[in-house]
């Protein structure tokens, strides 16, 4: 994938990043791919997934960063910054000169300990956005206790429809919940940077865990509000649809979808069956729901023998849903995902390129993820300070070249 070749839709943007882990770095990240300058501050112990490995990616410096770290960071500048101390938190406010937006995920009431909370920002900067990524929130029976993605999926009943009923409730493979929040939190930093040029003003945003998990409930909650069923695991068939799952054919697992009746039609003249579209079982979605053994056992004798990758694409190329069942590394390295520049290298890291694919202001990767402080004195001597006040920070052990442990 080459590198953007536009400055990007939010070139001029500036950025405070003080968030770890992950919903909060890959919100950033987003921004970043698109142009918004993002200078992520860690803390002298660094963010602590650079150590969720392996594996590693071995520094020119010596240095070594987990690929969860590389994964979530990449168009950033760095260094690092003990805010915890009167003269870190001073260079900090120096940082928020001109930013447009602050994101961390401290603890509710962890800025305020520390006289910076919005209350406070809100008087020394009253254009900035400052979200705050948290579990649960600073308000209600949980507010201000802390949250992790697999915590979070327990809790919203997002595990207990996962899997299927020989499983029991099973964790998303993915850490959906900390990505969806990060998808979440760069969307309301975008609406409140709209609303802004109206306003002049910026807001507050509260994102959570907690709420982000709860909104990923579809269809499921929407069906209980209806049904008052409470919703159970169904492995991969829909739980609204069929047929929707996966069938095994002579070379591998394929996935099978029927929105609509009538693509239901094609799909049964597309495998030679066209009498099961005409089997009053079969007739509508809910017919098709209630007798789901039968249509499943039907379509799995018509397919145990087909060439499964085959198949899929005459039944796509038929404008119907079917596709190969994949791991990761074969998704990879499948020509379409190199067609749409999913796949990034610069240097020794590669990653994922951005699904957001805009006309006239591409964005995606840049640089790669920075090391740990790397940026310090660029930082900072943009922002005004002389060489012999970074030294001085330094002397002072408020800034930090290398990791503490």
């Amino acid at each position: 994938m080459p590198l953007p070749l536009s400055p990007g839709a939010l070139a001029g943007i500036k950025v405070i990043d003080l968030t770890r882990v992950l919903g909060g770095p890959y919100c950033t990240m987003i921004l970043a791919d698109h142009g918004a300058e993002v200078i992520k501050i860690e803390p002298p112990q660094g963010d602590e997934v650079r150590d969720w490995g392996p594996p590693f990616l071995d520094q020119p410096d010596g240095s070594r960063d987990a690929s969860y770290f590389l994964g979530v960071n990449r168009n950033k500048r760095a260094l690092a910054l003990d805010i915890g101390s009167e003269a870190g938190r001073a260079v900090l406010l120096r940082l928020l000169e001109g930013a447009d937006v602050l994101v961390e995920n401290f603890k509710p009431g962890g800025m305020e300990k520390w006289g910076l909370g919005y209350a406070s920002l809100e008087q020394r900067f009253p254009g900035l956005i400052h979200c705050r990524v948290s579990g649960f929130g600073g308000e209600g029976p949980l507010g201000g206790l802390p949250g992790y993605d697999a915590i979070l999926q327990a809790m919203t009943g997002l595990m207990s429809v996962n899997g299927d009923p020989s499983t029991g409730p099973l964790r998303i493979g993915t850490p959906v919940v900390d990505l969806a929040t990060g998808l979440y939190a760069a969307i309301a930093i975008l609406m409140a940077l709209v609303e802004r040029t109206r306003s002049g003003r910026g807001q507050f945003l509260d994102m959570t865990l907690h709420d982000c998990a709860m909104a990923l409930l579809h269809p499921q909650a929407a069906n209980y509000f209806l049904n008052g069923r409470r919703p159970v695991a169904t492995g991969n068939p829909h739980p609204n649809l069929a047929p929707y799952e996966t069938y095994q054919t002579r070379t591998g697992q394929i996935f099978i979808a029927a929105g609509n009746d009538g693509q239901f039609r094609k799909l049964c003249a597309e495998l030679g069956v066209p009498d099961l579209a005409n089997d009053p079982r079969f007739a509508t979605n809910a017919d098709r729901l209630t007798h789901r053994a039968a249509l499943i056992a039907a379509f799995s004798a018509v397919l145990a023998e087909a060439d499964g990758n085959a198949l899929t694409l005459r039944l796509l190329r038929a404008g119907l849903p079917a596709g190969p069942v994949r791991a990761v590394d074969e998704a990879l390295a499948n020509d379409h995902t190199a067609a749409r520049g999913m796949v990034a290298d610069i240097g020794a890291w590669r990653g994922l390129g951005t699904p957001i694919k805009l006309s006239r202001t591409p964005g995606g990767p840049r640089a790669a993820p920075p090391r740990f402080a790397e940026h310090t004195d660029a930082i900072l001597a943009r922002h005004g300070f002389s060489a012999e006040e970074i030294q001085g920070l330094e002397k002072e052990g408020i800034l930090f070249r290398q990791r503490r442990k």
